[in-house]
């Protein structure tokens, strides 16, 4: 992907229905890969045609800010994407939102009148998909610049919310109740809803059914609170980190696997487990070597011999392979095809499969109603300042959701 140079983005008018730039105190901005985020006063433009400019309340470390931060090539940046905040300001155009709401922003949004987002078919709206520029998505350019020397600062996932202020399309914000907390809620921006939508847009878990899931973060276990909250009889967890096993349970977990315990494959482990293979597996660590391996846990894998399907021999397959995970580096995947021509499936999830501004009130609401666990993912609440640890804690694994709570 051919990316662009920060010399080359012109930036927006300053004035928009005679709203100011805001001059931020505190922006967490990235200048190169694994390198520490660096606090700076940064300059934030107005909102343009159709988008809303907000004061961020707390925002929350995701895993994909983490890899990103590790492994991307667009600098200076500034992270973040699983907040919420309330509007200080909208462009024109914008009926939605006025200044005072509440909202949880989203990194992919729904514009309700594109082919995509009216075919019922997929939650990736056309127009306000996944944007991976660093820019914003009607114009191209960057919201951000540098105070002191006017530098222009990429936006990540059409966010940008490890700053005090951030713009974004007001297809990527959803109002929420002002009685809802801003500072547990942002977990519904990304991690907790992806992994409740996997469970139940995505795999649709049944009753009584076998569930493993490979990685056990914050998407892992919401994952396992979905399928517990579907009645699956048998949810395994598989994780390298001995410490995420007893808090496990708490949401869902049956039983603990540590690959570095075991003598034979993971995959011969679950068998095992599960009288034959997993019904459902997930992986949730960003991995495609694992995608093979969870694969290979459903349902009674075993080498594919064209010989043995030619003289009649049945084999049996129906398990159901959801990935999350995004890999920083080896995209592709392999499996045997004899994994599939026995019944397998591979399916991906984005989001959950989450339409955001159709879908997450009702989200809201179940958590509200303590429907649905959010709370107990928060392991640290930190201050702004302390941004980098807690992306030290995310890199030790020492920590679910690190919230981050600015200065208001």
């Amino acid at each position: 992907m051919s990316l662009p140079s920060s010399t080359s983005i012109e930036q927006p008018q300053p004035r928009v229905h005679d709203v100011d730039v805001i001059t931020c105190k505190a922006a967490a901005v990235a200048w190169g890969a694994g390198q520490p985020l660096v606090i700076e006063q940064v300059n934030v433009s107005p909102p343009q045609p159709m988008e809303i400019r907000i004061k961020v309340v707390c925002t929350s470390l995701c895993r994909s800010d983490l890899s990103a931060w590790e492994s991307q090539t667009i600098f200076p940046r500034i992270f973040g994407h699983e907040a919420t905040g309330i509007v200080e300001s909208v462009g024109e155009g914008v009926t939605e939102f006025t200044q005072g709401d509440h909202v949880l922003t989203v990194f992919i949004g729904e514009c309700g009148k594109c082919r995509q987002c009216e075919s019922g078919k997929t939650n990736i709206c056309q127009l306000l998909g996944l944007e991976r520029r660093g820019l914003m998505h009607c114009d191209q350019r960057t919201r951000f610049s540098i105070n002191a020397t006017g530098e222009p600062v990429y936006h990540y996932c059409a966010v940008s919310s490890f700053s005090e202020y951030t713009v974004v399309h007001s297809g990527c914000a959803v109002k929420i109740s002002s009685l809802v907390p801003l500072e547990k809620v942002c977990l519904l921006s990304c991690g907790v809803a992806a992994g409740l939508g996997a469970a139940w847009n995505v795999a649709d878990i049944s009753d009584g059914s076998s569930v493993v899931i490979f990685g056990l973060g914050t998407v892992g276990l919401s994952v396992a609170q979905g399928a517990k909250l579907r009645g699956a009889s048998q949810i395994i967890g598989v994780d390298t980190n001995p410490e995420k096993g007893e808090n496990a349970k708490a949401f869902g977990i049956t039983e603990f696997i540590n690959p570095n315990d075991s003598k034979e494959p993971i995959q011969q482990v679950i068998k095992h487990l599960t009288g034959g293979g997993a019904d459902y597996s997930f992986e949730c660590i960003g991995d495609t070597g694992m995608v093979t391996t969870a694969l290979q846990a459903c349902c009674d894998f075993y080498s594919f011999h064209l010989a043995s399907f030619l003289s009649g021999v049945c084999l049996k397959g129906w398990g159901l392979t959801v990935t999350l995970g995004v890999p920083k580096v080896k995209p592709e995947i392999t499996a045997h095809y004899g994994a599939f021509l026995t019944g397998r499936t591979l399916k991906g999830s984005l989001f959950g499969g989450w339409k955001p501004k159709s879908d997450l009130p009702s989200l809201v609401e179940m958590y509200t109603k303590k429907e649905i666990q959010v709370d107990e993912y928060i392991s640290h609440n930190l201050p702004f300042e302390d941004v980098n640890k807690a992306f030290n804690l995310m890199l030790e694994g020492k920590c679910l959701r690190c919230v981050i709570h600015m200065e208001n």
